[in-house]
Formats: structure tokens, C-alpha cells, sequence
């Protein structure tokens, strides 16, 4: 049965689901969902997921959201994108999670500031704290990166590397000055050169 996946293609966190699907082969049918195109507040959409956001993923019963948990259930029904050994298979695991606790909160203000220009977001202080806060998280991961590590759990491209790819991605396609950090910009080659990859890490979608 085809998959359905709801959700617009500028939000980053539906792309996570559609490079997902692309790198295991799977088919599946896209419906826009999201402001500005189909307002997800509707009792329709919220009847799919209470909290009104995107991405869904449908899969016959199946209805379900919050796109790193999409992540998992699509590398389980394949086998595939998740280190089948245990300890790989947390570390993979470990920076999925992070990307959506530590790497994705700090970039809030400067986003909307710098490429949302987002009315209200003009405080030149918060704009200053939310870069150093993105910078600090992304230093970690450049230490991760650092010594040649091509993936961030190791030798073998994960789910753990769509959802932060697309979070790199982000980092480099927000204008400001950044700290040099060949760990990453080396990784985020590599991710661009998967067919999949460069397909949703467009240059037009940060």
C-alpha cells in the first residue's frame, strides 16, 4: 500500500520524511498541508494529529506523527537507515534525539530574523544570543565530525544523519558569520552528494 505523507516540502521537518522515504525506495502519495497552502487547525487535519502540525505519515491504520518518530518507524519497516548491532544502533539513536532537543532550539530567533524576516524579530540582543546558542550546539557536532567521522554514529549513513543534514543544512543557508568548521562542511558535502540529499537540501529551502 502506497504511504501518504502530509505536509508542505518548506518545512524542514516533512523533508526529513521525504528524503527518508526516498533513500529506502518508498513509494508514496503527498498532499500540501501547512500554512500558507492548507491550514492544518482544521478538524479534518487535527482529527490526524491533535497538535495541528506537519508532518503525517499514513500507512493503511496506521496515522501517525512527529517526524523523528516517522524517522524510526520507516527504518524498522525496511531494516534499514538504523546500525542493526546495539551500541551503533543507540548512538544512532542518540543524535536523532538531540537533533530535536539541543540542535533545533537555538536557531528559533535568528531564523525568523535573518530568513523568515519575520515582523517583531528585530532585537539586535536576542538575535546575538540565538546565534551564539546555534554555534555552541553546532560545535558539538563539529566535534563529533572533527577527526574524519563520516556519518554522525559512525561509518553508516542513519536516520540520525537526515534530521541533522537538513538542520546543516539550515546553518549554512542562514546568513551570519560563522566559526569555521571543516568537520561539517565536509560532512554536509557528503550528504549533498546522495541523490536524495541534494533532491531536500535545496538552496532555496533553509
Amino acid at each position: 500500500m502506497t504511504l501518504k505523507i502530509l505536509g508542505r516540502v518548506t518545512s524542514i521537518n516533512v523533508r526529513k520524511v521525504l528524503w527518508a522515504a526516498d533513500e529506502l525506495g518508498l513509494g508514496y502519495e503527498r498532499e500540501d498541508w501547512g500554512q500558507p497552502m492548507r491550514d492544518p487547525k482544521v478538524p479534518e487535519f487535527l482529527a490526524l494529529n491533535p497538535n495541528g502540525q506537519v508532518p503525517v505519515l499514513i500507512d493503511g491504520d496506521l496515522v501517525l506523527w512527529e517526524s523523528n518518530a516517522i524517522l524510526i518507524y520507516l527504518a524498522e519497516k525496511t531494516g534499514m537507515l538504523l546500525p542493526q548491532d546495539l551500541p551503533g544502533r543507540g548512538l544512532a539513536l542518540q543524535w536523532l534525539i538531540w537533533q530535536g532537543t539541543e540542535l533545533n532550539p537555538p536557531w528559533g530567533y535568528a531564523l525568523n530574523a535573518l530568513v523568515r524576516k519575520t515582523p517583531g524579530f528585530n532585537d539586535a540582543d536576542k538575535l546575538a544570543d540565538s546565534i551564539a546558542r546555534w554555534s555552541r550546539v553546532m560545535l558539538i557536532l563539529e566535534a563529533q565530525l572533527a577527526d574524519g567521522t563520516p556519518y554522525v554514529a559512525g561509518a553508516s549513513f542513519s536516520i540520525a544523519d537526515i534530521a541533522i543534514g537538513l538542520s546543516v543544512h539550515r546553518w549554512m543557508m542562514t546568513p551570519f558569520e560563522k566559526p569555521a568548521m571543516r568537520g561539517v562542511e565536509a560532512y554536509y558535502g557528503r550528504l549533498k552528494a546522495r541523490a536524495a540529499g541534494q533532491a531536500w537540501m535545496g538552496a532555496g529551502t533553509p
